[in-house]
């Protein structure tokens, strides 16, 4: 029995793209709703981030607050995405971690 052949182009120019969703569901890039959704989804991620690489290296939130002397509810705010992260807590938590931060 012959399986029908796939039309990859077909495909590629009817499926959307995550950026069609995005700009459909967020606005266009530049927008201030978009701009607003990536300010979050970056958060999001680099909450994620130092979570999992506190957990790994088996230390509390209490703890890694303290080797950077913040609030324990600082730590949370960021593992939640719910804080703005300047630069220098970042590259702090980090250096904390043991982790190095590579620009370029």
């Amino acid at each position: 029995m012959d399986r029908p052949k796939l039309d990859i182009e077909k495909i590629k120019r009817e499926l959307p793209t995550a950026n069609d969703y995005l700009a459909e569901k967020y606005g266009k890039h530049g927008t201030p709703e978009r701009e607003a959704f990536s300010a979050k989804a970056i958060a999001y991620y680099y909450g994620e981030l130092i979570k999992e690489t506190r957990k790994e290296q088996k230390l509390t939130q209490q703890e890694l607050a303290e080797k950077i002397g913040k609030e324990r509810a600082y730590i949370a705010k960021i593992e939640q995405g719910k804080t703005d992260l300047q630069i220098s807590n970042f590259v702090q938590i980090i250096n904390a971690l043991g982790l190095s931060l590579k620009v370029g």
